[in-house]
C-alpha cells in the first residue's frame, strides 16, 4: 500500500549493484588470467566475456549513480489514497 512518502523514503539498490559488479570484476579478471596461464583458452575466453559484461554493467551503474536523484514530487502533490478494503 502506498503512503505517499515513497519518493522521499525510497532506497536504491545501485550501491549494492556497484559492490557486486566490483566483486564480479575482480573474479572475472582473476579467472581470465588463471585460465590463460593454465592453458585453458576456452575457459579464459568465457571469463573474458564475463569480464566484458561486468564492465558494461559497472559503467551503467556508475552512470546512474552520477545522474543523481530524478524528479521527486514536492509537498504540494497529494499522496495516493489507500485502496478501499472490500468486505468490511
Amino acid at each position: 500500500m502506498r503512503t505517499g512518502s515513497e519518493p522521499r523514503t525510497a532506497r536504491s539498490a545501485l550501491r549494492a549493484r556497484l559492490w557486486l559488479c566490483l566483486w564480479g570484476l575482480v573474479w572475472s579478471v582473476f579467472g581470465t588470467a588463471a585460465f590463460a596461464l593454465a592453458g585453458r583458452p576456452g575457459w579464459a575466453a568465457a571469463c573474458g566475456v564475463l569480464w566484458l559484461v561486468v564492465t558494461v554493467d559497472l559503467a551503467s551503474v556508475l552512470r546512474h549513480i552520477r545522474q543523481g536523484p530524478h524528479y521527486q514530487p514536492g509537498p504540494d502533490v497529494p499522496p495516493y489514497r489507500p485502496p478501499e478494503q472490500r468486505g468490511r
